[in-house]
C-alpha cells in the first residue's frame, strides 16, 4: 500500500490494511516517515521509507521517487499494489507498467489543486496522458470515491469503464465516531477540521466569521484544527494568527483527538474548493451527528443533502456561509434534526466495514483474474 505520509495512512487506511492482514495478506505500507512510523509499525504492519515530497513539484525529488517505486517493484512483480492519492498513481502506476506488475489498484482521493482551476492546463493534461498509459490494461481497477472524478477518467480515455470501481469515501468506524448530542455549554462552537490550505475555504470561513462577530461574539466560537501545509497554497502562520484573535476565531493547529473536538462542537463548516475525493472530516462529524455547511462542489456535496443534513453554498461566498452559519445558530431544534440527519446518512453511505469489505473483494477479484 502506497501512501504519502504514515499519519493519512493512520486516518484514512489503517482499517483496510488491518483487514487484509486478518485475512492472510502480508502487508507492507509504502509512506514518508513524519515521526508516527512507529504507530504503524505497532499494529504488526511492515513499513518501508518513501522518498516523496506530497505538494512538491520538483523535478529531481519526482524522478526520485519514480526510481524508488520501479526498483521496489522489480522485486515484487506478484504483489499487488495499492496506490493512495495522485502522485503516488502517477508515478506508481508507471513504475508498475514499466516493470509489469501483475495487479494494481489506483484508489483516487481527490484530485488536488492543478484540477481545482476550472479549465485544465497543461500540467492536468500531462498527468492523465501518463496515467492513460500506465492504467489501460489487464488486471488495474481504479476506485473513485465521486462521480466527477469517475467521469474525468472516462472521458479522456485514462481507464475502461470495466476497470472502474465506487467507493464513497474513506469510511468512518461507527463504532468509535458515535452519535453524541450537541453539548450544554455556555458557548456554540462551529468546527472546521483540515489543513490551513487556502483552497480548503479557511479565508472563506474566516470572513463569515467576522460577519457574525457582532451578533456573535461572546455566545459564538469559530475553532481552526489543522497544520501548517508547505505547498504554494497553504495560509502562512503569520496571516492565520493576525485573523485569528484566540477567542471568538481560534487556530487550534493540528488535533490528534478529532472525535473529541467534534463532540465538543455544536456545527461543522468546510467551505472548500479544493478538488477533493470526499472529505474525511466531513464523514467523521456527520457520524458524530453535526449539521455541516459547505460547498456544492466535487466531493463535498456528497456528505450533505441540502436542507437535510445541513446546507451546501456556493464556492467563495463568504456572505451565503455566514447566513446558513446564522440559520444553525439561531436554531437549535434544526441543528439537533439535521445532526441526527447527518447520523443516518453516514450509518448508511459511509460505513468503514462496508469500505474494508469492498477493498478485500477487489484484491482477491484481481488475484483471482
Amino acid at each position: 500500500m502506497i501512501v504519502n505520509e504514515d499519519r493519512f495512512f493512520l486516518s484514512h487506511r489503517k482499517g483496510i490494511a488491518l483487514a487484509a492482514q486478518k485475512a492472510g495478506w502480508n502487508v507492507t505500507v509504502v509512506c514518508k516517515d513524519t515521526g508516527r512510523r512507529n504507530e504503524v509499525e505497532a499494529l504488526g504492519l511492515k513499513v518501508l521509507e518513501l522518498p516523496i515530497n506530497p505538494t512538491g513539484m520538483n523535478l529531481g525529488q519526482e524522478f526520485r521517487t519514480f526510481c524508488f517505486l520501479y526498483t521496489l517493484y522489480k522485486k515484487n512483480r506478484d504483489a499487488v499494489i495499492h496506490h493512495v492519492g495522485l502522485k503516488n498513481i502517477l508515478w506508481g502506476g508507471l513504475a508498475a507498467k514499466l516493470v509489469g506488475v501483475y495487479c494494481v489498484v489506483n484508489a483516487v482521493s481527490g484530485l488536488g489543486a492543478i484540477f481545482s482551476k476550472g479549465k485544465m492546463g497543461l500540467l492536468a493534461k500531462g498527468v492523465l496522458y501518463v496515467m492513460r498509459f500506465s492504467n489501460r490494461r489487464k488486471n488495474v481497477k481504479v476506485i473513485f470515491q465521486n462521480n466527477e472524478d469517475r467521469a474525468l477518467f472516462l472521458q479522456c480515455r485514462v481507464i475502461e469503464e470495466a476497470q472502474a470501481e465506487f467507493i464513497k469515501g474513506s469510511g468512518v468506524d461507527l463504532n468509535e465516531f458515535k452519535y453524541v448530542p450537541e453539548p450544554d455549554s455556555e458557548t456554540l462552537k462551529v468546527v472546521f477540521t483540515a489543513r490551513m490550505v487556502k483552497e480548503k475555504g479557511v479565508i472563506e470561513l474566516i470572513e463569515a466569521a467576522e460577519r457574525l462577530r457582532k451578533a456573535y461574539e461572546g455566545l459564538v466560537e469559530f475553532w481552526l484544527c489543522g497544520r501548517l501545509a508547505a505547498n504554494a497554497d497553504a495560509v502562512s502562520k503569520e496571516e492565520l494568527e493576525s485573523r485569528c484573535d484566540g477567542k471568538y476565531i481560534k487556530w487550534l493547529n493540528f488535533q490528534e483527538d478529532t472525535r473529541s473536538i467534534l463532540e465538543q462542537s455544536h456545527i461543522m463548516a468546510f467551505p472548500s474548493y479544493y478538488r477533493e475525493g470526499v472529505p474525511k472530516s466531513l464523514i467523521d462529524a456527520g457520524a458524530v451527528g453535526r449539521p455541516i455547511v459547505t460547498t456544492n462542489s466535487i466531493g463535498c456535496k456528497d456528505v450533505v443533502d441540502d436542507g437535510v443534513n445541513g446546507f451546501l453554498v456556493p464556492i467563495k461566498d463568504s456572505k451565503a456561509l455566514a447566513e446558513k452559519l446564522r440559520i444553525l445558530i439561531e436554531d437549535k431544534d434544526l441543528r439537533i434534526k439535521m445532526g441526527r440527519a447527518s447520523r443516518e446518512k453516514a450509518e448508511k453511505e459511509f460505513s468503514l466495514a462496508d469500505v474494508v469489505r469492498k477493498h478485500l473483494e477487489i484484491y482477491n477479484r484481481l488475484v483471482g483474474g
